[in-house]
């Protein structure tokens, strides 16, 4: 009669121990923030033009993410906000060839999904999450009330990614191979939040990832709320036409083009500036 209690118990604990790991979740904020150094010719943008546009660039790489979050699957995506107003007389076109709109995670498959919509259309982009080679280092610090822990992992990206026009001149590299560069981006995670997840496409350590940075870009939890009292919907996005990401990033290559058509030198159009700037993922 004790052994069957006992095993009865065992199996009660066994049964309680997954439900609990099935049904942690959580909801995570991360801010951004983008290094801005841009140079423009002085006889077309005067030095009080360049600050106004200066301010206005970092405005706009400002933005918040929410990541929710259980074991196994994430969404991420950007929380909603008013564009900050641009200067008087100058137009900025913002082309964004690595974002996501929707980015669905399932680390337990390793496989993702994107839903981005481009300029109207949305399409849905499926692939297999990229292995990070990621270097665990023994530095620690502290993000808010999370002891976190130091990795890195290196990669390439172009150096130049595209370029700035202004009044429509064409890009000097336009022509060019694009020079390569290595990059060291560092991640802070806590095993407090045991999740093996993060950020945009960022996972893979033994904990909730709540800082990476890229030498240009910081992404930073401001915020977290372990097992929300609201229920916490996880929903792997399935609108959109579907394409592969070799697929995808043809038809980007074929936008770009339209856009630097959209934005070449027209002639009688006024004095309005026109400023084209292009961000890799």
């Amino acid at each position: 009669m004790n052994t069957f209690i006992k095993l009865t118990v065992c199996v009660m604990m066994l049964v309680v121990t997954k439900v609990s790991a099935q049904e942690f979740t959580g909801v995570a904020t991360y801010k951004s923030k983008r290094k801005v150094d841009i140079k423009l010719d002085s006889t077309q943008v005067n030095s009080e033009m360049h600050q106004k546009m200066m301010d206005m660039l970092k405005k706009q790489f400002e933005k918040t993410y929410i990541l929710t979050f259980n074991k196994e699957e994430s969404v991420y995506k950007e929380e909603e906000s008013l564009g900050a107003p641009q200067p008087g007389g100058m137009e900025v076109v913002m082309i964004n060839t690595g974002g996501a709109d929707v980015l669905y995670k399932n680390t337990k498959e390793e496989r993702y999904t994107n839903q981005n919509d481009v300029f109207g259309k949305i399409f849905l982009i499926k692939d297999e999450l990229k292995k990070l080679d990621w270097q665990f280092g023994s530095e620690t610090k502290n993000i808010g009330e999370y002891t976190c822990y130091k990795a890195t992992i290196t990669r390439e990206r172009p150096k130049i990614v595209g370029g700035i026009s202004v009044n429509g001149d064409k890009d000097l590299d336009e022509e060019k191979e694009p020079e390569m560069e290595t990059i060291t981006i560092t991640a802070w995670y806590t095993p407090q939040i045991p999740v093996n997840n993060g950020p945009g496409n960022y996972y893979g350590l033994p904990g909730l990832i709540l800082e990476v940075n890229d030498g240009s870009e910081t992404v930073i939890c401001s915020k977290i709320v372990l097992n929300p009292k609201n229920e916490v919907e996880i929903t792997e996005p399935k609108k959109g036409k579907k394409v592969t990401k070799e697929e995808f990033d043809k038809i980007m290559e074929k936008k770009m083009e339209e856009m630097k058509e959209r934005y070449s030198p027209r002639r009688g159009k006024g004095d309005g500036q026109e400023i084209e700037i292009r961000i890799g993922g």
